[in-house]
């Protein structure tokens, strides 16, 4: 019909590497991915107002990611180690432009598990699937300038920073700028 938008579904995707599995999230995964959202240092830069209260996990796994599934938004991952098939962190791309074919990357990882390179290898692994298998052009990671972590997992990832957006974003202590770093297709040629 004329007029009308057709609304793309995002891909269901499982990839894995040789520490890490990462999967649509399910209802059983609801109190592990409850814990890493409760975590103090995660909690200090979720793009979420705090005013939203605490994120539930069993919301966070049904029915959000079924919702931002079906409208083409995005989708929420899991992260699983392999050595011990234990949930260790949460990724989750937004803001999906279907005629660009852009999307963006977001991640919290668990406590015990930072400083491994987990983020990284996962979210290095959800990107090549996204460009390779599902044909996105470009892939962004927003981060608060002062998170550092998380600038060191988009360099691992092989991300390219590319610049500040002013006043951009918000985390739970307030309005922030955000660094833009970004992967696309011509990057893994």
């Amino acid at each position: 019909m004329s007029g009308e938008v057709a609304i793309r579904r995002f891909p269901t995707l499982t990839v894995s590497t040789p520490r890490v599995h990462v999967r649509p999230l399910r209802a059983v995964d609801a109190n592990p991915v409850s814990a890493i959202f409760a975590d103090k240092q995660t909690q200090r830069w979720l793009p979420f107002q705090r005013e939203l209260g605490q994120i539930d996990g069993e919301a966070w796994c049904t029915e959000m990611a079924q919702e931002r599934r079906d409208s083409g938004n995005g989708d929420h991952y899991g992260v699983i180690r392999r050595e011990d098939d234990r949930l260790v962190g949460c990724l989750w791309t937004k803001r999906t432009d279907w005629a660009g074919r852009v999307t963006e990357v977001s991640y919290a990882i668990a406590p015990e598990a930072r400083g491994f390179g987990m983020a990284a290898e996962a979210v290095d692994a959800l990107a090549v699937a996204l460009i390779l298998e599902h044909g996105f052009q470009r892939l962004e990671l927003r981060v608060a300038p002062g998170n550092t972590a998380s600038r060191r997992v988009a360099e691992k990832a092989g991300f390219t920073y590319e610049g500040l957006l002013r006043n951009a974003g918000y985390v739970h202590s307030g309005r922030v700028d955000l660094e833009v770093w970004s992967l696309v297709a011509a990057d893994l040629h």
